[in-house]
């Protein structure tokens, strides 16, 4: 994701924390993966589902909470089902 306003490593944190956070009720696994540049940021979420198509929704309620509640950030979101 890029965050373009974010001027130190300490606000990616902040602005990461607080979509930690209101992920929970998702009932996910987060890890911020991200780098030294403080303006990208690249996290990866872990979900057990039962089925493929359950997990294909999962991923739409994901995707369109993320773009609901954080329009100023923008999202480059990638998927793989083991």
């Amino acid at each position: 994701m890029e965050l373009p306003w974010a001027e130190s490593l300490k606000g990616r944190r902040r602005i990461l924390n607080s979509i930690k956070e209101r992920l929970k009720k998702f009932n996910l696994s987060i890890l911020d993966l991200s780098g030294e540049y403080p303006k990208e940021a690249t996290i990866a979420l872990s979900f057990l589902s039962p089925n493929e198509g359950e997990a294909r929704r999962y991923l739409e309620k994901i995707d369109d909470f993320l773009y609901r509640n954080f329009p100023e950030i923008t999202f480059h979101i990638s998927h793989e089902m083991l």
